[in-house]
């Protein structure tokens, strides 16, 4: 099975397809996609379809870099991030859960940094996640 709930390259997911889906989370994605948009100037939105093993996923960019790929699943969906050293020091002083960092900790570090997916099943972690979005643009926050 795909990672992505989305297995056929001939078909792009759409926002029905998402909602259905999802269900219940489809507004915490939307709250997320919301966030990067309104932060970030110059974000690109794009579906990617990556092969059987992935399937498609969706990612906002902006010129450089990509900002967060998100990656649909049957009622949940998964959010991936690479962090850099200073991003990651960054996030491992903030106020993020302790389950984050143990996950972004135990990350592989590859040359373009450390590449992580979190499951998202309820809106439990939404804030944490906007902290993540903000450190990867580096948007310096009050509230670390």
């Amino acid at each position: 099975m795909a990672l992505s709930v989305f297995e056929k390259k001939t078909k792009m997911p759409d926002d029905a397809d998402l909602s259905q889906a999802l269900g219940d989370l489809f507004f915490i994605w939307k709250n997320i996609r919301e966030f990067v948009l309104a932060n970030a100037p110059d974000i690109s939105e794009e579906w990617n379809y990556s092969g059987k093993s992935l399937g498609w996923g969706f990612r906002l960019r902006n010129p450089k870099k990509v900002i967060v790929y998100l990656i649909p699943s049957e009622g949940y969906f998964k959010i991936g991030f690479v962090f850099g050293p200073a991003a990651t020091e960054e996030v491992m002083r903030s106020t993020v859960s302790d389950e984050i960092k143990t996950i972004i900790d135990s990350a592989v570090v590859y040359a373009e940094g450390r590449g992580f997916r979190i499951d998202v099943k309820d809106e439990s972690m939404l804030e944490d996640l906007f902290k993540l979005i903000r450190i990867k643009l580096g948007i310096r926050s009050p509230h670390k």
